[in-house]
This record gives C-alpha cells, sequence and structure tokens, in this order.
C-alpha cells in the first residue's frame, strides 16, 4: 500500500481562507437548523465500526457524537434524507454563488485543489493499468472538477450523479453499465449515510475498479489540537469527519483493497495559527504555542512530518474493488 506525500505548497488564503470562510460558515448552519426543524433521526451506531455512539460536544449548538473504536465524529441529528438532499443542493447553489468566498478562489482553488486530485487520479490509473476508463463522479451539483475530468481527455466517458441519489438507490439510466473508477471529493464528509453512499458506487465499479476519496480527517493535527472550535467543522459539509482509521474500515467493509492511504495536506499549522491570530485566548497546549512561534522551516518540517505518519487533516485514499 503506498504512502504519498507532497512538496507542493500554498497559502490558506488562497483556497479556504479563515475569515472569508464565516459568512459560509454561518449560511451551512442556519440551514442545517431549518432543515432539522420537525421529526429528526438520532443516530446511534457508527457507520464505520457499528459501535453505539458517545456524545462529543457541540458545534454552535449542534451535537456531535463520537465513534468509541474509531475517533470519527457524526453529526447526531439527521432530518429524512430526501430533506438532507435538498439541503446539499441550496449549500452547494450558495456555495457557487457570488455571495461566498469561493468564487472569487475558482482559479487558484482548480490551480492548488483540483489540479493536484486530476494528476494523482490519472497517475494512480496508469499504475492500475486502467486505460482511457470509464469514471463516475459522485458529487451535489455543481461541480469545478467535472469540467477537468471532461477536457483531461484521459477518459473514455465522465458521469457525473448527485450523491444522494446514489445513496438512496437511485441510478441514471445512462448508467447501467459498470464504470471502471468513481470519485467521490469529500462526499463521505457530507451525506447523511457514507456506507450507504460507498455500497452504492462499489455496485457500480467493475471488478478492479478504483474509488478515490478525499476527507477532512478527525485524526489529524489541527482537528486533534482544536477540536470542536475548528471553524471547519461544521455541518452540513462535515456531517461525518471521520478518522484515517475510519475510512480504511469503512471502504475495506466495503468490499475495497486499500491501494493508498496518505494524508498529504499542506495547511494543518497554518489552519491552527489562523484560529490563534483571531483568538489568542484559545486554550492551546504549551507545545503547540511553542511550535506555531517557531520559524517557517520548523513549521515545514513539522507538516512534513504530519504527512509522512498520516497525521495531516487531509487525507487521500485509493481502493480497488475485489
Amino acid at each position: 500500500m503506498r504512502v504519498i506525500e507532497t512538496s507542493s505548497t500554498f497559502p490558506l488564503s488562497s483556497v479556504k481562507p479563515l475569515e472569508g470562510l464565516l459568512r459560509y460558515r454561518a449560511y451551512c448552519l442556519s440551514a442545517t437548523r431549518n432543515a432539522l426543524k420537525g421529526a429528526a433521526r438520532r443516530r446511534e451506531r457508527s457507520a464505520v465500526s457499528d459501535r453505539h455512539l458517545e456524545p462529543f460536544g457541540d458545534v454552535d449548538g449542534i451535537a456531535y457524537l463520537r465513534c468509541p473504536e474509531t475517533g470519527s465524529l457524526f453529526l447526531a441529528d439527521l432530518p429524512e434524507p430526501t430533506v438532507w438532499a435538498r439541503l446539499l443542493a441550496d449549500v452547494s447553489r450558495y456555495r457557487h454563488s457570488s455571495e461566498a468566498f469561493h468564487t472569487g478562489l475558482v482559479q487558484s482553488r482548480t490551480d492548488n485543489v483540483y489540479a493536484p486530485k486530476l494528476e494523482w487520479i490519472q497517475d494512480t490509473l496508469r499504475l492500475q493499468g486502467l486505460e482511457k476508463p470509464r469514471i463516475l463522479e459522485a458529487v451535489t451539483a455543481p461541480s469545478h472538477f467535472t469540467r477537468l475530468l471532461q477536457e483531461s481527455g484521459a477518459f473514455a466517458e465522465v458521469l457525473t450523479e448527485d450523491e444522494m441519489d446514489l445513496r438512496m438507490g437511485g441510478r441514471a439510466s445512462q448508467a447501467e453499465d459498470p464504470v471502471h473508477a468513481a470519485v467521490l471529493l469529500e462526499s463521505l464528509d457530507r451525506v447523511d449515510d457514507p456506507a450507504a453512499l460507498l455500497r452504492a458506487v462499489t455496485d457500480r465499479l467493475a471488478v478492479g475498479g478504483v474509488v478515490f476519496v478525499t476527507a477532512l480527517v478527525a485524526s489529524g493535527f489541527d482537528m486533534a489540537v482544536l477540536g470542536l472550535r475548528n471553524l471547519y467543522l461544521y455541518p452540513p459539509d462535515r456531517a461525518n469527519c471521520l478518522t484515517v482509521r475510519g475510512l480504511s474500515m469503512l471502504l475495506e467493509r466495503s468490499g475495497l483493497t486499500l491501494q493508498e492511504v496518505s494524508t498529504p495536506g499542506v495547511l494543518d499549522v497554518e489552519i491552527v495559527n489562523a484560529h490563534l491570530q483571531r483568538d489568542p485566548s484559545l486554550p492551546l497546549p504549551a507545545f503547540e504555542r511553542q511550535l506555531l512561534g517557531a520559524d517557517r522551516d520548523t513549521h515545514e518540517a513539522f507538516q512534513a512530518f504530519l504527512q509522512q505518519r498520516g497525521l495531516s487533516s487531509f487525507a487521500r485514499i485509493a481502493a480497488r474493488k475485489r
């Protein structure tokens, strides 16, 4: 199984600036509260280990639970799946509107976030001997990544399907034939039932097909240090915040063999530093404060260590269908 590091770097401000995030985050929290009004389902068991979930805390009054075996985090209450699907669609539309910070960073995010993911997918498929495959992107539209997949010329066909439709058992008539690859960019973070989505995607894969997953992980440095104070943890985008172990278990239990499990994140230290600059009274341990006060070379060396040891908060996994 491969573990990949990266030497590429970019500033937090170029992809998801903390201050710019706050309006979008507030919109997401408000929309989630509205979706949870009335009937709601209480999660009882972990989607990755089937253990009973334990209380963990709340994000702006919205409760999260924790898997005792893997440390993965889950939004405690959920509305019906159709309501959750409408919520994801609403939030996605807002994310791509002029009111959110994302639109001003389209080119920067393409260069620093999406283009490296496309290169990763293409390189992995070549290593697996899959040339010009049919590829499925599970996403809540719109998606900037769709265009990159199409324009790359690397795929015989690019299919895009709604992640909640897949999770609920829907199937597009055009997609009856199996696909050779599937892409879930943070989909497992936001769907209400990540195990159901992964089963549906695996069912669509040909034997030997490859699933590509990216996710924010609770086992990463900035998540471990900041916990529920981390402003990048909020629903619906992070209805689930699995650990690397939790993600690995979920994929293996879905009939997949892990080919790569990496945490090539480059922003952990900068994210914690941005939180501390915003609120100097954050209760950080002495070691973290000493680290954040160190020079740039120390920050870069520590970030490289996080990548090497699977401790960054950004994870990517490639897994092949058995």
